[in-house]
């Protein structure tokens, strides 16, 4: 496919957070709830040339577990309640916030990679 005409990108926290393709600002960034299309259906960018690898998920890790830790603790200090309570309360509040905010983060380091042109390192030959 030929290369579309140069169009302003959106921003990359707006690519991640609608799911828009960082080149041509479509929404057809994801085919699922976490899986990237194979390309775009409207300029024909390949997704698969980018590779967010395990960024979000560190990220997340960190910034989940620390905001459920601190919620937990919250409420087991004000309230005190019984075991299943937190149980109730922890394990959607936790698989919501990293369902939610892995798509996030993958759409937005995708849409960086983009805008960057970053590609994975090559050993440059000397000059001769």
């Amino acid at each position: 496919m030929t290369e579309a005409p140069p169009q302003p990108s959106p921003p990359a926290i707006l690519s991640g957070v609608r799911g828009l393709c960082p080149r041509c600002g479509a929404q057809s960034l994801f085919s699922g709830i976490l899986a990237f299309a194979p390309r775009c259906r409207a300029c024909g960018l390949d997704y698969g040339q980018f590779n967010v690898g395990d960024g979000p998920a560190a990220f997340l890790i960190l910034i989940v577990g620390a905001i459920v830790t601190v919620l937990a603790i919250t409420v087991e200090l004000s309230f005190s309640p019984p075991w299943w309570v937190h149980v109730l309360l922890w394990l959607p509040l936790t698989l919501v916030l990293t369902m939610g905010l892995l798509r996030i983060g993958k759409g937005v380091l995708l849409a960086l990679e983009y805008k960057n042109r970053a590609r994975e390192g090559r050993l440059v030959e000397p000059d001769r």
